[in-house]
């Protein structure tokens, strides 16, 4: 039994390496932003593509790999993705560091490190619902998958900027080598049931849409919600990133601690939601519903002060709010879907979820060319419809 207790630990801790590093390879780079400008020579518009086309071509991937991961197995997918991030790492790596124009190839380097993602982080939500049956265990799992997401936030920024301090182009150098440590971990640690790879592509599809005729109502409602949190979310720390530089002159290591603390407060609250709810669907809808209000809240009050210590605790409460609603999202989406879907659909949520990450940065640089008062109107416009959806649309009965 202590045998079995001890391999399922080494399980999580592998899932959660994966998430981690995916969150490390894309959020590690935002608050460093500022410094590519300067180092490549572009604009603040360019700077976001290096998070935006990351996103774009996992949104564009992510159901294929869900597919495959259904029909062959999730380790048979999650493998290559791991190498092709890596591999991706190492393109942009050493454009940085060798070439006189490096932008385009760093972004070549980006769009393979997006298709690795594609088949990474979206394949680990339904591995946690293959291999753990019990819904208050899956919960607790899925919790600490999204508080493993959420760290990788946390750290980004401090590991970013302490990188970006030593050589600039450093922390594209350090995704093959935290790449290849979760690659070990998901090798040798992780064991799944096979797959049946004698399922056609026609009953693959019916199925799918057997799933959505039975559950397009929330099933949508989830989607759109997770899509509208990231967006909120990425937005946000674009937006206290170039804040914290333009208007407060705080940069390296310093502007990454002052980034993490926030997150922290997110990744602590999705680690406590997702033991708390367990297998309780209501919770999970009035949780979802209770975090979007308080993210919403947070951005609607951007503009009341401009004083550093206020704009860190809207954020911190922002950050609250998302990290109450995403372990809820996650768990009402692998426990509702039988198993030989499950990759699709949540590979699905994956691709909305990759929207917003893609949309809020280079939303927030155009809109910060205007007035503040376009920033809180667009992002409480979608607070809004992502409260009215969770409380009309999700309906756990």
């Amino acid at each position: 039994m202590l045998e079995v207790k001890n391999e399922k630990q080494w399980a999580i801790i592998s899932l959660a390496s994966v998430p981690l590093i995916m969150t490390l390879g894309n959020s590690m780079l935002i608050p460093i932003l500022p410094v590519m400008e300067d180092k490549l020579d572009i604009s603040k518009l360019q700077s976001s593509y290096i998070i935006t086309v990351y996103s774009i071509v996992a949104i564009i991937f992510i159901p294929l790999a869900g597919y495959l991961s259904d029909r062959f197995g999730r380790k048979k997918v999650l493998i290559p993705a791991l190498i092709l991030t890596g591999i991706g790492g190492l393109i942009a790596g050493l454009a940085a560091w060798k070439m006189d124009s490096a932008f385009a190839v760093i972004l070549m380097g980006r769009i393979l490190q997006g298709i690795g993602a594609s088949g990474a982080m979206p394949i680990v939500l339904p591995l946690v619902g293959d291999m753990f049956r019990r819904d208050e265990e899956a919960s607790a799992t899925l919790g600490i998958i999204e508080t493993s997401n959420t760290v990788g936030k946390v750290l980004s920024p401090i590991l970013g900027a302490a990188l970006t301090a030593l050589i600039w182009f450093l922390p594209f150098f350090s995704i093959p080598v935290f790449c290849l440590i979760s690659l070990l971990m998901v090798i040798f640690l992780i064991k799944e049931e096979e797959k049946d790879a004698e399922m056609t592509f026609s009953v693959y599809w019916d199925n799918i849409k057997t799933v959505f005729h039975q559950h397009s109502r929330w099933l949508i409602a989830v989607f759109i919600i997770g899509a509208i949190l990231m967006f909120i979310l990425f937005g946000f720390l674009f937006y206290l990133s170039s804040i914290l530089e333009d208007n407060f002159d705080i940069k390296g290591i310093k502007k990454g601690f002052l980034l993490a603390i926030p997150l922290l407060a997110l990744s602590i609250t999705s680690y406590v939601t997702g033991k708390a709810i367990k297998d309780h669907l209501q919770v999970m809808k009035w949780l979802t519903f209770i975090g979007i209000v308080l993210a919403g809240i947070a951005v609607a009050v951007i503009s009341f002060m401009t004083h550093l210590i206020y704009l860190l605790f809207i954020f911190l409460m922002c950050g609250v709010g998302i990290g109450m609603a995403l372990p809820c999202l996650d768990s009402l989406i692998t426990k509702s879907i039988e198993q030989n879907v499950r990759g699709a659909i949540t590979s699905i949520y994956s691709s909305m979820r990759f929207i917003g990450v893609a949309a809020g940065p280079p939303v927030i640089a155009v809109l910060m060319k205007q007035h503040i008062f376009w920033i809180v109107g667009l992002l409480s416009i979608f607070a809004i419809f992502a409260g009215f959806l969770a409380f009309r649309q999700i309906d756990p009965e």
